[in-house]
């Protein structure tokens, strides 16, 4: 099969999956397209078997980028095998109403483009303390404390369950090799 991987970021760790993702697709012998949503040029959707779309949230919303390429090839996407998967640090709160409202973001995403993919995966992100400017440092701290979270801004985070991401890209391959012809 060939597969797109595409993609948007803010601070990297979304482009991490993605890589992540496409490298597991490329061992199972199929052919890979990885690509951020800003940089599509006039890539159709339409000449893959499947894809895999991958977003950030930040301050409650997905990439403008990634948001019109869905809107603007949301035909094309749904004749195929389609999986999405969110990445928000809200999905690793202890806090059952965050868990709730990041689980959440994919469905407001799909209403408002009229697609949806067959498949989502819930992806907890990372603290990127060393690459926010002073500002957003000092608040990720906060929020970070008020969950119970690391503020030792010295360092980077990551809580992505990558083990967990695997398997769902395993079965998403089931299922997207299932439905072509």
């Amino acid at each position: 099969m060939r597969i797109l991987v595409l993609f948007d970021t803010v601070e990297g760790h979304t482009k991490k999956i993605a890589g992540a993702i496409s490298g597991q697709i490329e061992d199972a012998g199929h052919e890979v397209i990885v690509t951020r949503a800003s940089d599509t040029g006039y890539l159709d959707p339409g000449n893959f078997d499947a894809a895999v779309l991958c977003a950030p949230i930040h301050i409650g919303d997905y990439p403008a980028a990634l948001v019109r390429f869905v809107q603007n090839w949301k035909h094309a996407l749904k004749d195929k095998p389609c999986a999405f998967v969110s990445v928000t640090l809200a999905i690793n709160s202890d806090d059952a109403d965050e868990v709730a409202e990041a689980t959440a973001f994919p469905t407001t995403l799909f209403e408002r483009t009229g697609w949806a993919a067959d498949q989502v995966h819930n992806a907890a992100g990372a603290l990127k303390y060393l690459e926010y400017d002073f500002f957003k440092r000092w608040m990720m701290k906060r929020i970070s404390a008020a969950e119970g979270g690391p503020v030792d801004t010295s360092r980077n985070y990551e809580f992505t369950d990558w083990d967990a991401l695997k398997r769902f890209v395993s079965g998403f391959l089931e299922f997207a090799q299932a439905r072509s012809p």
